[in-house]
Formats: C-alpha cells, structure tokens, sequence
C-alpha cells in the first residue's frame, strides 16, 4: 500500500536490492531446479509407462522380513572380505599391468605393439565372465597348469583391468605436454627416468578420474566369481537367501553392502581428484 506524501503526490514503491551473494547463489541454484524439476518429470513418466504396461493387474503381496537377516551377518561379512581382498590384488596387479601395456602400446617396435593391440581389443571385447570361466576351466586344457580358484580370478580381473588400464594410461600419456618431456631430454634423463618422474606421475592425475571408475566399476564386477564357486559376498549371498528363502531381503542387503563400501570410496578418491587438480601445475 502507498501513502501520500505532504504535496498529495504517491510515493514510489521502495527497491529492495538483492546482495550480490543472493543472487549469485540465485542464479547457480537455477540449473539445478531445472534439473530436479526434468528428473521428477522422467520418474512420473516411467511410472505412467510401467502402469499402462501393467494393464491394471496387481502385484503378488508380499511381506518383508529383516529382523532375520542379522543372524547371517557374519557369513556375509566373509564373504566381503574375499570379495575387498580380490579387489585389491587384482587392482594392484591391474595398475602395474596397465603401465607395461600402455608403453607397449607406444612402442615404436611393431613387433611389440601388434599384439599388444591385439591383446587389448581381445580384453575389451570380450565380457568378464566369459574371461573368467576360460582363464579357470580352460587354460589348464590349453597348458595343462591348474591354477587355484583364487589365482585365477585374479589372473583374470588383472588381464581384463590391465587392458582398460593400459589404454587410460596411453591416453594420458599422449595428453602430456610436449614440452614436459622436451626439458626431461635437455636435462639429461633417459628413457626410464623419463616416464617414472615426468610423464607417469602427470599422466596418473590426468586419467584418475577413469582409473577410479574402473576400479569401482570392478569391485561390483566381482560378484561375477560367485559362477565359479567362490565364497564373496554374492555367493554368501545367494546360499544364505536359499537356506532362509528369503530372497529379497537377503539380496537387497547384499546390494546395500556394495553400496556402502563403494560409495564412500567414490567420494574419497573425488577429493584426490580435486587435491591433485588444485597442485597440478599448469601448463602453457
């Protein structure tokens, strides 16, 4: 409401000014809305989809039942160890792999860059599991070595990482300046001393970020030895929802588990990405 002032005149409605702060949160905080609003959006439309592909009918009833599944905790808790030790030595394995592939695949030599290419397509498009079942059941055929179920996992997710991994590496490699490895030569390095303390330790913080999603990506994908008899967590899993004949539960909390383990490490390995992203020393 507006009041006269003493000539009969209305005053003018006051300006309230904005701080510079607001406005700015204002203004970054608009994609996101947009972005929320789009994601309620896509859920309501599934929901319609799913709906109408119903055809009205109903589901089963059914009654969920954790108060059960503490008692099997610890068979679980085994199998999440299996399952972290196989991350972590495939991992390793994988990293110090993915190096030798990645120099391989520069090489100049096409004598060692030809199968390394070969090597590579071969691991990439081929599906883990196909790679696990013939690295246990028929590489003994083929050589007539038994491996241990443990050794052959491994042997397997380390081939399989050192392909991803060796060609992340090459990428980051590639992305190194030049001049980087032009003053490594003027200051008398040689080609070993070169790659261990000018472009390997660049290209690391170039391709961490693909390295992490590899690395997580592959933890999930050792639910995959459960195939092969090994007792990780899917296959405690499993026996343990057939004993109790409780599926869902048993299952839903197996997936929890991933999640618990793989997203902490997620936002872990985000804050080594934005260290090494602020300590990066920039290039021309």
């Amino acid at each position: 409401m507006r009041h006269q002032d003493e000539d009969g005149r209305l005053d003018r409605p006051a300006i309230v000014e904005v701080p510079e702060g607001l406005a700015q949160r204002m203004r970054a905080r608009g994609p996101q809305i947009l972005v929320g609003l789009a994601i309620l959006v896509a859920l309501w439309l599934i929901w319609m989809v799913l709906t109408s592909i119903a055809g009205g009918s109903s589901a089963p009833s059914y009654r969920w039942d954790f108060g059960m599944v503490g008692r099997y905790m610890p068979v679980l808790l085994e199998g999440l160890v299996m399952t972290l030790q196989l991350t972590v030595v495939s991992i390793s394995l994988g990293l110090t792999l993915g190096i030798v592939v990645a120099l391989a695949r520069l090489s100049s030599l096409r004598i060692v860059r030809g199968p390394t290419i070969i090597f590579i397509e071969i691991m990439r498009g081929t599906p883990a599991l196909v790679q696990l079942v013939w690295v246990y059941y028929a590489l003994p055929i083929v050589t007539g070595i038994q491996l241990p179920v443990f050794s052959a996992v491994v042997l397997a997710f380390t081939l399989n990482l050192g392909a991803f991994y060796g060609e992340a590496f090459r990428a980051g490699i590639q992305a190194v300046p030049r001049e980087q490895v032009e003053t490594a030569d003027v200051l008398g390095l040689g080609y070993v001393q070169r790659m261990r303390y000018v472009v390997v330790p660049q290209a690391t913080r170039i391709v961490l970020p693909v390295l992490i999603s590899l690395s997580i990506s592959l933890f999930k994908d050792t639910s995959l030895v459960s195939t092969l008899g090994v007792a990780d967590l899917m296959y405690n899993g499993r026996t343990v929802s057939t004993a109790t004949y409780r599926p869902l539960e048993i299952l839903t909390l197996v997936g929890a588990i991933y999640f618990m383990v793989a997203f902490p490490v997620t936002l872990l390995m985000r804050r080594v990405e934005v260290h090494f992203g602020r300590h990066q020393t920039p290039t021309r």
